[in-house]
């Protein structure tokens, strides 16, 4: 009997993965489970709640919303970050919305109350018309947030009783600490209003298998040494080439010529691969940028070109720089998506600030091609779960064994696991999503 089986009779889990390789459709529309979902799971995660370069300035402030709950960042001095829940302590009204700077303080808009940066109750408008009991202390402060800060971002946690952040969201931390995450700043930021469940929209991106399909630009001819022995290094290196373009267009990138490789096509591998991780290396610490030894990091398995971070994080590290993804439910049927592309700076040349976006829809022609692409499945996706002889999804356990593996946790909070029993179970999902197989995570 596993952990959620004993817990299904206190708090009994709707659709719940009980094989594996089988995912109920309902668990992508059904209200009762969304519901469930936002009551049991996520005010129970570490969410990154904004990039740090947002609020780079004493005062600086930006809102956060998950849901029905909105919390304000606010950078309290020059290192640390505070966060409070977005309700002034007379009649719950926003103190703040969007982003901008309170040096002085916050003033509620409604009435007039004050709070300081550390969320005390700074003035009370007509004081002596409250009843004592109305006016404790304590009780008019903002409400604090859990917040941490790592790799570059402001991370909060609803639940007081939480584990620390670093706990939570291992292995993925030390992978990206080696890549030096923290140094890249945001050259662009993009938002997508997605028609379909939030799990549904990270699933597009958990697995390889559609790739082919998908994406036909990425079916190059000579990328892979043929079988036959037929290997022309030139081809190879075309070819190579011709992948990180494509990959890279919209999503930025830097690619290489002239480079010899010998005739065999495993060493040919190995040559380039490493001719390009010196290349990409010295170009940018001669340039000042903070970037790992990409040799080093492969000699560390450490090179994967994927890291997802649960609930709705993702990474994808590409040489001297990466794509972030983030998803939040809207709805049981739609979802916020948005990517930052990441690049490196010298320091003190960093970018300005990136001002939030305005959400596109997902056939906007600004959306680049190979996330256009992918936005084109998920609303037929969406709308085929509906069709009543569909039942569940059909998954590999070999290939596209990570969607199980992340659900099987939604299922351990959605039972009400503690957070010690949860702890493994993130240990096990907090890697690199592609090509996973099922494995055991202990729900």
């Amino acid at each position: 009997m596993t952990i959620v089986e004993r817990n299904r009779a206190a708090l009994p889990v709707p659709y719940a993965i009980e094989i594996p390789d089988r995912v109920r459709k309902e668990r992508y529309f059904d209200p009762g489970f969304y519901e469930l979902e936002v009551e049991r799971l996520w005010p129970r995660v570490w969410q990154m709640a904004c990039r740090l370069e947002e609020i780079p300035h004493a005062g600086d402030f930006v809102e956060y919303e998950i849901l029905d709950q909105s919390i304000v960042m606010v950078r309290a001095d020059d290192t640390s970050v505070r966060a409070f829940q977005n309700a002034c302590r007379h009649r719950g009204v926003k103190v703040v919305g969007g982003r901008g700077n309170c040096d002085g303080g916050f003033t509620c808009p409604f009435h007039g109350w004050c709070y300081a940066l550390d969320g005390t109750n700074t003035f009370v408008s007509k004081a002596r018309t409250f009843s004592e009991h109305n006016l404790q202390p304590d009780e008019i402060n903002l409400r604090t947030v859990r917040c941490e800060l790592w790799g570059g971002c402001a991370w909060i946690n609803l639940d007081g009783d939480a584990p620390p952040l670093r706990q939570c969201i291992e292995p993925f931390a030390t992978i990206m600490d080696a890549w030096k995450l923290e140094s890249m700043r945001a050259e662009w930021w993009c938002a997508f209003r997605l028609p379909v469940n939030w799990k549904l929209a990270e699933e597009a991106f958990m697995e390889q298998y559609h790739v082919i399909e998908t994406h036909p630009q990425l079916r190059i001819p000579g990328r892979y040494p043929p079988r036959d022995g037929a290997f022309d290094p030139r081809v190879f290196v075309e070819s190579e080439l011709q992948y990180l373009h494509t990959m890279s267009d919209g999503m930025d990138g830097m690619v290489l010529r002239d480079i010899e490789l010998p005739d065999d096509p495993a060493l040919a591998r190995t040559v380039w691969d490493r001719t390009l991780n010196d290349a990409v290396t010295s170009w940018h610490r001669a340039e000042g940028h903070d970037l790992p030894d990409l040799d080093e990091l492969a000699a560390q398995g450490l090179n994967e070109p994927m890291a997802y971070c649960f609930p709705h994080f993702f990474v994808l590290p590409m040489y001297s720089s990466a794509s972030s993804y983030r998803f939040r439910p809207l709805g049981p049927e739609e979802t916020l998506m948005e990517i930052w592309s990441l690049t490196r700076f010298p320091e003190g040349g960093e970018p300005q600030p990136l001002a939030p976006p305005e959400p596109w829809e997902c056939d906007d022609p600004r959306v680049p091609p190979i996330p256009t692409q992918d936005f084109s499945n998920l609303p037929r996706q969406q709308k085929g779960l509906h069709a009543k002889g569909f039942e569940y999804m059909r998954l590999s356990e070999q290939i596209e064994g990570h969607i199980s593996n992340y659900q099987r946790v939604i299922d351990g909070f959605l039972a009400g696991l503690s957070s010690d029993e949860l702890l493994p179970a993130l240990r096990a999902v907090n890697v690199n999503p592609l090509d996973r197989p099922v494995v055991d995570v202990g729900i």
